[in-house]
């Protein structure tokens, strides 16, 4: 693909990713001018197939409180052609669960240090 710069064009990307065996994000947005793409995917696995599927490198980590309830939004960023592709993660946290807030990956915590 040498250009995201139609909408069939950016949908396709996420089709091609689902063909290939990816489950499809829960949400998408496509921003008007189709500059910005975001999806929404419902776990771990899910946000590690689609980051390498578009090879994001930028990963970034926020941990927020929601009215009582602490998430963790794990973000995968990318640019292609001009189009910023971000896939986001929001996970619920438990506060015996700290550790969990401090590793960029919570998957590679084995079993015992849990």
């Amino acid at each position: 693909m040498t250009e995201l710069a139609t909408r069939a064009q950016a949908f396709g990307l996420i089709a091609d990713g689902v063909a290939a065996g990816l489950s499809a994000p829960w949400r998408l947005y496509l921003a008007r001018g189709c500059r910005y793409l975001s999806l929404n995917v419902g776990d771990r696995a899910e946000w590690n197939a689609w980051r390498t599927h578009l090879g994001c490198p930028e990963l970034s980590v926020r941990v927020y409180d929601a009215g009582g309830e602490i998430r963790r939004s794990s973000v995968a960023e990318v640019v292609l052609d001009g189009c910023r592709i971000s896939v986001e993660l929001i996970e619920e946290i438990r506060t015996d669960d700290l550790e969990r807030l401090l590793v960029a990956d919570p998957s590679s915590i084995e079993p015992e240090e849990r």
